[in-house]
């Protein structure tokens, strides 16, 4: 049998295998949708093929093992299962015929979507969609009490939508005699998701200001600030630990580091230089973490001089 264990953290884990599935939006469909804003015919901001290959780099990050993957041009995407018909008995053979555990879908989907494509692929499979596998490899990298506060807040933020229904089933149970009763067990959670929310924005500001206390003294010193910005795995933490010796954890996965490190170096002409290492970017990047992790971006303000690294590969 193969090997199908891994170490994550120190523990031994299974590998579970994975596919990708992903949607193109058809061209004419994009320039219709684009024609009151530009007069050129409109372009997909990235080929699905290289999406689909940023989507099996993050499923490898977060612990699985892609074995296969697939993607369908539609017009729009499908209301109920985001993907047509054809396309779902398609991925359900190959669910059967890999040993499939989980599905990943390369753009967010609804609660509806999620329960709907569950149950067409059968309750074993897991179906995950891009933003929730972000946010899990986010949740994997926090270390720091800052980056932890932030992960829970875009995991709370991304649940909140996607927690209609799950208790209807005290209701069928019921036989319908307690109508009503995961409605109210649903306002319950939000509410309970909503303070959890508000305490966590609260713990954030505080970060906010403590992080602002420092940007205030290095202001008072005449260094400048260079800050390392750029696509995530494009080596900046690489970079960052050749020119100043520090020992920042740099790995050729995407989002290796999530907290901004900044180290003093000297420059070829003698004079000294702050350089911080930043939280990169990534395409699709769930609004959730663009949001939750503004402390974070806040360093790109305050930098003298922003240096954009680029892997050329």
């Amino acid at each position: 049998m193969t090997k199908r264990f891994r170490l994550r953290n120190g523990r031994e884990i299974l590998e579970e295998r994975a596919f990708l599935v992903g949607v193109e939006i058809s061209a004419s469909t994009s320039r219709a949708t684009s024609s009151s804003l530009s007069s050129s015919p409109a372009v997909p901001l990235f080929p699905i093929a290289e999406s689909l290959a940023e989507l099996a780099q993050l499923v490898e990050t977060a612990g699985l093992k892609v074995v296969g993957s697939t993607h369908q041009r539609v017009a729009s995407p499908n209301a109920r299962t985001y993907i047509g018909a054809g396309k779902v008995e398609e991925v359900k053979a190959a669910v059967t015929g890999m040993g499939v555990e989980t599905v990943v879908f390369d753009d967010e989907l609804s609660a509806g979507q999620l329960r709907n494509l569950e149950k067409e692929f059968g309750g074993d499979v897991r179906v995950c969609d891009r933003t929730a596998l972000i946010i899990d490899i986010f949740s994997q990298r926090a270390n720091t009490k800052e980056a932890t506060l932030q992960v829970q807040l875009a995991q709370l933020e991304y649940q909140l939508p996607r927690l209609t229904r799950m208790w209807t089933h005290l209701e069928r149970q019921a036989g319908g005699m307690v109508k009503g009763m995961g409605e109210k067990q649903i306002e319950v959670d939000k509410r309970i998701i909503r303070e959890r929310m508000a305490a966590l924005r609260r713990s954030l500001t505080s970060v906010r200001e403590h992080r602002q206390q420092h940007r205030d003294r290095r202001s008072g010193t005449p260094i400048p600030v260079l800050s390392l910005v750029g696509y995530t795995n494009a080596g900046k933490s690489t970079l960052l630990n050749r020119l100043t010796g520090a020992a920042v954890l740099a790995e050729d996965k995407p989002f290796a580091t999530l907290d901004p490190t900044t180290r003093r170096t000297q420059l070829p002409n003698g004079k000294e230089c702050l350089l911080t290492d930043t939280v990169g970017f990534i395409q699709k990047l769930p609004t959730q973490l663009v949001a939750a992790f503004r402390a974070t971006l806040e360093e790109f303000t305050e930098a003298s001089v922003l240096l954009h690294v680029v892997d050329i590969r």
